[in-house]
């Protein structure tokens, strides 16, 4: 996938001089001697960035972020990490905008942890499409405050006064005389003058980078394999470790029947049991695979209160049975006016109980960490993630040792999808740390395929119970709606029993049609399996939930799905305006059944969702062929209020659309026996290139506040290419996935 070169001492040697991983000795030489370093990249600069005082503003220090380099690129160490969300070139469009340097001139790199990157409520989290829109202005402040004291520099060295000088690109320039300084021959000096406190931003209409599709800066790298993520990564003399999992979790390793055998096996170095694991260390990773999995481990069962421990009886039907028989309105998130009133007084009530499954994440860079012990009782981490300050306090846990020995490098992501996110149980760094400290060597653990499937954590199990009422005219009077089931973020960040946990109503909560009256509760059921976030969290199957029963509701009332939406969102121009923006994407609204040119009978079905402050509108259109499911087009409007990049933006509308798709057509995550019946992709299918509709995206800038990309366009998918098969079919699908359906009896 990537150049498995092995990097030698002499470019890798990051105790020593605290440089990127790509960059040489000589390099470094020959980059930062006369260079101005508004940057952090001088010999033991992550042990500095970790160490900073904390009381600082994040985000206000220059030289935590920049080194102006002596030809006039720019080092930016970005606080979010790229994991293809296309997050660098956002950072050098930002800064890049308010600097005077074009984007093309940035090199971007994640930052170590530290105190100056903590700007999403105090901590850095790379997730939950915040980075940019929780950023913005901050960056946008930094750029202009480098500036600024770079017409300050230029001042000085001229013995110009700094009003009569502007900047073009990389260069201070004096209109008048027409000399020019380079931004690299003052970068040094500039660096000494004080950051500016306040500092004067560009006019949205001067923007030359901000809101321009410009081209991704990783696109090169990743296309010729210089790109280099965390399973490529080597230190001089590491070892490579493999792992057998407990197949259930909670068990322990036991007697190991074959250990003799195993130990002389070619390649092996030691074995090792771990907190619910066996793992092998060899002088390369596929020895220390056919190793481990060779070796013949009889597991203990859990004992009594074991944390995360699996019932031996667990499978996933039985708990959405349990689900779906649990009593009771629970705890109310959101109420208007009496919906419980109307309800009871009500001629014509309709009843619906939907559901979706356990999802994985299924991200195809597989998980993997490098750990390597130093000589002063330092740790170094090198290991994917999206929150490197919380990585950082749980391995200095595990170690054993202060947080700011730790040294947490964070590579380029193969994907997010919140599948790097702090779950000791679902990530090999605690196991990689533990195993670099008993062989006194570094250690670069990988976990298998197999592995993955079984630990990884899932997108919850979930139900929610809708009820609804209609007034004489078919318009919808009340709504009630129960989710059953517990979210991730009260498993992750503590669970308060009366209040409800927001990641488990999003997309049911907070909808702006205007139905009167409306509650949204939920009832808390424990889940045994570790649940963790998913792409768009909640909203990826709260919305499907919600905008299928709306056309429930609709047809109920003999209604048109989308003229229904419409006439419900007449008090909210920016919702109604994005509604009839996809209609006429798609060449104006028809629900069918209709037979289009090629002579296959198809339907349309339309969905609205409002994720991470951002709005949605999506119209699927779908036929059936040899009893499954086709989507053909999937046509999508989003206002995320302003934009940085409409090409990032497009482009990640398609990939979440895809994933949306092969949520809703296939993913299932099934157990038996408290075991995953899966454990690679051919018992756990997910969309293939042949499924993949044509997707066709417009931006619509409501000039709201700026809102996330990453996430918003994966939770109108489902229920849109769901509402679309019903009118085709005549039945009203309420469980996911469609593939659990056979429609050759349905097919026209």
């Amino acid at each position: 996938m990537n150049d498995m070169t092995p990097l030698s001492a002499d470019v890798l040697d990051d105790d020593q001089h605290g440089r990127p991983l790509n960059l040489s000795r000589r390099g470094f030489l020959g980059v930062s001697l006369g260079a101005l370093l508004l940057g952090v990249s001088l010999p033991a600069a992550r042990a500095r960035a970790q160490a900073a005082d904390a009381s600082i503003a994040p985000g206000t220090r220059i030289r935590a972020f920049l080194e102006i380099r002596p030809d006039s690129t720019v080092l930016f160490r970005s606080p979010f990490i790229e994991g293809g969300q296309g997050i660098f070139t956002a950072m050098a469009q930002i800064v890049g905008e308010e600097l005077d340097v074009d984007p093309t001139q940035f090199v971007v790199e994640g930052a170590p942890p530290g105190p100056d990157y903590l700007l999403i409520g105090g901590g850095r989290f790379t997730g939950g499409s915040m980075s940019v829109r929780m950023s913005y202005e901050t960056m946008r402040k930094l750029g202009a405050s480098a500036r600024l004291m770079l017409l300050q520099a230029a001042a000085t060295r001229l013995n110009l006064p700094v009003a009569e000088l502007s900047t073009d690109q990389g260069r201070v320039v004096h209109g008048s005389s027409g000399r020019t300084v380079s931004y690299g021959e003052i970068a040094d000096a500039a660096a000494r003058l004080p950051v500016p406190n306040d500092v004067a931003l560009r006019a949205r209409s001067d923007f030359r980078w901000i809101g321009k599709p410009v081209a991704r800066l990783d696109v090169r790298d990743k296309s010729t394999g210089k790109a280099r993520y965390a399973v490529d990564l080597e230190v001089d003399g590491m070892l490579h470790g493999a792992v057998q999992h407990s197949p259930r979790l909670g068990g322990e390793p036991g007697l190991l029947a074959n250990e003799a055998e195993v130990r002389a096996m070619p390649g092996v170095h030691s074995l090792h049991r771990l907190p619910g694991a066996v793992a092998i260390l060899a002088n390369s990773w596929w020895r220390a695979r056919r190793a481990v999995e060779a070796l013949q481990v009889t597991w203990t069962e859990p004992a009594a209160g074991t944390a995360h421990a699996m019932p031996a009886a667990f499978s996933s039907d039985a708990h959405m049975a349990k689900l779906k028989a649990t009593p009771g309105e629970g705890v109310v998130f959101e109420t208007f006016g009496d919906a419980a009133g109307v309800l009871a007084g009500a001629q014509h009530v309709i009843e619906a109980t939907y559901d979706a499954p356990y999802l994985v994440h299924g991200q195809l860079e597989p998980p993997s960490a490098l750990a390597r012990w130093n000589a002063d009782g330092s740790l170094e981490l090198w290991v994917p993630n999206q929150a490197p300050e919380m990585f950082q306090a749980e391995a200095a846990k595990v170690a054993g040792i202060a947080p700011e020995k730790v040294f947490i490098h964070s590579p380029i992501l193969g994907g997010f999808f919140g599948r790097h996110f702090l779950y000791q149980t679902a990530n090999p760094f605690p196991q990689a740390i533990l195993l670099a400290k008993a062989a006194g060597r570094p250690v670069k653990l990988v976990w298998s395929r197999e592995e993955e499937f079984l630990r990884d954590t899932l997108r919850p199990m979930g139900a929610v119970r809708f009820r609804a009422s209609l007034e004489a005219n078919g318009l919808p009077a009340a709504l009630d709606a129960v989710a059953v089931g517990e979210g991730p973020t009260g498993r992750w960040f503590g669970r308060q029993p009366d209040k409800v946990d927001s990641s488990a109503v999003e997309g049911i909560a907070g909808k702006v049609y205007a139905i009167p009256n409306r509650r949204i509760g939920q009832v808390h059921v424990d889940d045994p399996a570790i649940i963790g976030f998913w792409r768009s969290v909640g909203h990826s199957m709260n919305d499907f939930f919600y905008e299928t029963f709306f056309d429930e509701m609709a047809d109920a009332g003999q209604q048109d799905p989308y003229e229904l939406r419409r006439l419900l969102l007449a008090d909210s121009p920016r919702h109604k305006n994005l509604l009839e923006a996809v209609a006429d994407l798609s060449g104006g609204w028809r629900r069918g059944p209709f037979t289009a040119e090629d002579g296959t009978r198809r339907s349309r079905g339309v969905a609205m969702a409002s994720p991470f402050g951002s709005e949605v509108a999506t119209i699927a259109e779908v036929s059936i062929r040899d009893g499954e499911v086709v989507v053909h087009d999937v046509w999508v409007a989003i206002d995320p209020g302003s934009i940085v990049n409409p090409a990032i933006i497009e482009a990640q509308v398609a990939s979440a659309a895809a994933l949306g798709l092969s949520s809703a057509l296939l993913e299932e995550v099934v157990y038996i026996d408290g075991i995953p019946r899966a454990r690679n992709y051919d018992g756990y299918s997910i969309l293939t290139p042949e499924r993949m509709p044509r997707v066709h995206v417009r931006i619509v800038e409501s000039g709201a506040p700026m809102g996330g990309v990453g996430e918003p366009g994966l939770p109108g998918v489902p229920p849109a290419v769901v509402n679309a098969v019903s009118a085709l079919t005549g039945q009203r699908i309420r469980s996911l996935p469609l593939s659990k359906i056979d429609f050759k009896e349905m097919q026209g």
